[in-house]
């Protein structure tokens, strides 16, 4: 339980953080490689499945962070990044880590994006080893040492 707490008190913190440079997260890199990434997160264990991109999407619609941006615009940038993943996975995966890699330009962005993926892995209670693995992967593509982040 110590440990879930530890993770569930992590989260929040990132939250917190995110919220308070939400003014300088305003770019188009930064708003397409956090909807690549939710995707990612929602498709970390191989498939799409509907109940959770739709979860995924509501969790996008009301995050504060993102309302620097169009909600229907972002949601339907995350639709279009999980139906890449849902045609072919690995080919969709190959995409969506270069769309995330363009974040890499601006550091302070490209660290917001890996904490919204870590937000939005643990926002159902279980941020499960596929998710943890899928948000590692997106700090290598953005050339982030995941330990900085607990991965």
């Amino acid at each position: 339980m110590a440990l879930w707490d530890k993770f569930k008190q992590s989260a929040q913190n990132m939250q917190a953080q995110l919220v308070a440079k939400k003014n300088d997260l305003k770019s188009g890199s930064f708003r397409d490689a956090s909807m690549a990434m939710c995707a990612l997160v929602a498709a970390a264990d191989g498939s799409v499945d509907q109940a959770e991109t739709a979860k995924v999407a509501e969790l996008i619609a009301n995050n504060e962070v993102l309302r620097n941006f169009d909600k229907d615009d972002l949601q339907r940038r995350f639709y279009g990044y999980a139906n890449q993943l849902q045609s072919d996975y690995q080919l969709g995966k190959v995409q969506i880590m270069q769309e995330i890699a363009k974040a890499k330009k601006k550091q302070d962005e490209a660290r917001a994006v890996i904490q919204i993926g870590i937000v939005i892995g643990g926002a159902d209670g279980n941020f499960d080893p596929q998710e943890r693995a899928a948000v590692r992967d997106a700090c290598f593509a953005l050339g982030i040492a995941p330990t900085e982040f607990d991965l």
